[in-house]
């Protein structure tokens, strides 16, 4: 008895020049897209010659020229700061004189206004803070 053996022609599917493609578009697409840029606080901040980088992950403080007062970004008042940093203090299980604080004032903000959130940051615990400038 002879069997006839059957040939079966597999087809395979070539996924390599698809993945090429795919990553072509999404490459076009990320690179051709116009990102929003979100409004911020604009500072003209003060000119130092020393200056360092330096990166907090902490508290930042800042004062705009106006004299309006943000903490992370929160609106407050200079009388509420002490209540904040209370708060901010006790929501973490670091203790405070280990939290980085950075100060942002804008070069017209007066020195009265400065020592003020220094005092408050004093009476709350903080005690590392830097005051951000920008380089010559």
């Amino acid at each position: 008895m002879k069997f006839k053996r059957r040939l079966e022609t597999r087809a395979v599917v070539d996924l390599v020049p698809m993945i090429d493609v795919v990553f072509q578009l999404i490459l076009f697409f990320l690179v051709s897209t116009t990102f929003a840029v979100l409004p911020g606080i604009s500072l003209d901040l003060p000119q130092s010659s020393t200056a360092e980088g330096m990166r907090t992950n902490g508290i930042t403080i800042t004062v705009t020229s106006e004299g309006n007062l943000f903490v992370n970004s929160e609106a407050l008042t200079v009388d509420d700061l002490d209540a904040a940093l209370v708060a901010l203090g006790s929501a973490t299980d670091v203790p405070r004189d280990a939290v980085p604080v950075s100060l942002e004032a804008d070069a017209a903000v007066p020195n009265g206004t400065i020592v003020s959130i220094l005092d408050s940051l004093r009476r709350t615990g903080f005690v590392g803070v830097n005051l951000r400038t920008k380089d010559k």
